[in-house]
């Protein structure tokens, strides 16, 4: 879910910024074709921009030369630790809200049922009416009052309107559509309506494309030898009839717009400068999504929450506690490894947190240690539980963030024959803040199902290596 909402907020705003851009600095230029091509990049570039990936920076870690760490069975696999920032916040918020995925959801299911409803209208008039193919392109004949109409090889028009003065410039604007492929811009827009349905610069930018495609038609037509006042004569003639959103109408409520394009002074070449600003604004955008990191275990864990949430309330100086009775049990235990410390967030949140006051567990030397053996060690629900653990429960160190601290710290620890952790220690650190973190928190795993040789549970070493992240 991270990811659709990742990719749902990235190209969204990818389509808000360039849509901006047009409509400010490039809408009046008559670069016609230019402009399509910008929009048209606009499109697909904030479709791809979410997956992009580029890593620019690489933490540096200070290995111990005294110690190897080898690619046993039983290193686990890394865990990564982001720094809260309000990118990551906007999405995990949006993930577990269950009422925002659910309008998304219904939206979606309205936009992709109109298109398939005009898709299926548009069906019912090409098999339903006569069909005369007339070099390559298929006219269908439509007893009805409307506005002609082209979509992908198809013009759909009245033939009682080839009586009309100007019938021939209709078709040949409706042409101009087919040959420059304009319907596949448009399938195109009404598959990205679909995704960013709630998005309204998703809805103008819509709307310049489909202008655009009409101004281009119309210079061709113009191109050919119309004069200009006659064409201008026969855009306000044409009535409207009934008409087709996903198809391109000749004429459309935005008549008033293409006959202040027909008469538009041509622009100067150094307009073409402003298309620079699109190119600077898709690598700010590259910068900002492409280069940063991704959560990748948040939606493990966010999704998760069906049982109620743990409430605490204070009652007659005691803290009740309203919950599951697995959180209540887990809250018992955890209360039974040390003391309970007031802590505070950037934010100013309070939490209560536990602070072993226990020395770690240590292995005399004789102990032996095995690496493989017969039955490995299980961290209670698996490796997936384990790498659940330790991501809710260490906390990115303050000091660390504002320092801009950060790499992957390995850490090494025994599971016992009682299946108790023993022995932690750093086998490869990237500074002693961090170290500090990773270490308090395998010390804090809860007891593992040991491990046995030849039917005897014996003590296992195990790496496990976390990934601290600033994005």
């Amino acid at each position: 879910m991270n990811n659709l909402v990742n990719f749902i907020i990235e190209s969204g705003i990818s389509l808000s910024l360039l849509s901006l851009i047009y409509i400010l600095f490039l809408r009046k230029e008559t670069f016609f074709r230019l402009n399509r091509i910008f929009l048209l990049i606009s499109v697909l570039f904030s479709m791809l921009l979410p997956f992009l990936k580029f890593r620019i920076y690489h933490p540096k870690s200070i290995l111990l030369e005294e110690v190897t760490v080898t690619p046993y069975r039983n290193l686990v696999e890394a865990v990564t630790i982001y720094g809260q920032d309000l990118s990551g916040a906007v999405i995990q918020t949006i993930s577990s809200s269950r009422i925002i995925i659910f309008i998304y959801l219904g939206g979606l299911l309205c936009f992709l049922a109109r298109l398939v409803l005009r898709l299926i209208q548009i069906s019912i008039l090409i098999y339903g009416n006569p069909v005369r193919q007339i070099g390559g392109v298929k006219f269908v004949h439509v007893n009805k009052k409307f506005s002609p109409f082209s979509f992908l090889g198809y013009i759909f028009l009245n033939p009682e309107k080839r009586r009309e003065p100007g019938y021939e410039k209709i078709v040949a604007h409706e042409m101009e559509h087919i040959k420059q492929g304009h319907s596949i811009d448009v399938l195109i827009l009404e598959i990205m309506t679909i995704i960013q349905w709630f998005n309204p610069f998703m809805w103008i930018l819509k709307r310049v494309i489909r202008e655009n495609h009409e101004f281009l038609a119309d210079r061709a037509v113009l191109n050919s030898g119309i004069s200009t006042a006659q064409y201008k004569q026969l855009l306000l003639s044409q009535a409207v009839g009934f008409q087709f959103e996903m198809a391109n109408n000749f004429n459309t409520s935005m008549v008033k717009n293409r006959i202040k394009m027909i008469s538009q002074i041509r622009s100067s070449k150094f307009a073409n400068l402003k298309f620079v600003l699109g190119i600077l604004t898709a690598a700010a955008l590259v910068v900002a999504f492409a280069c940063e990191q991704k959560e990748s275990i948040a939606t493990e864990i966010s999704s998760e929450k069906e049982n109620p949430q743990l409430q605490l309330t204070l009652q007659d100086d005691k803290i009740m506690l309203n919950g599951a009775d697995a959180d209540i049990k887990k809250v018992e235990e955890m209360l039974s490894r040390g003391k309970l410390v007031l802590t505070k967030d950037s934010l100013g949140r309070s939490y209560i947190s536990i602070e072993k006051e226990d020395i770690p567990k240590v292995l005399d030397e004789e102990e032996q240690i095995f690496f493989i053996v017969e039955d490995m060690p299980e961290f209670p629900g698996g490796d997936l539980a384990l790498r659940k653990f330790i991501a809710s429960t260490i906390k990115y160190p303050d000091t660390a963030i504002e320092n801009g601290i950060q790499g992957k710290v390995y850490v090494t620890f025994v599971v016992t024959k009682e299946g108790e952790i023993a022995n932690a220690k750093i086998a490869r650190g990237v500074n002693p803040v961090l170290d500090k973190e990773a270490i308090r928190v395998v010390n804090m795993q809860p007891r593992w199902r040991p491990g046995y040789q030849r039917g005897q549970a014996v003590n296992v070493s195990y790496t496990v290596p976390i990934n601290f992240v600033l994005q």
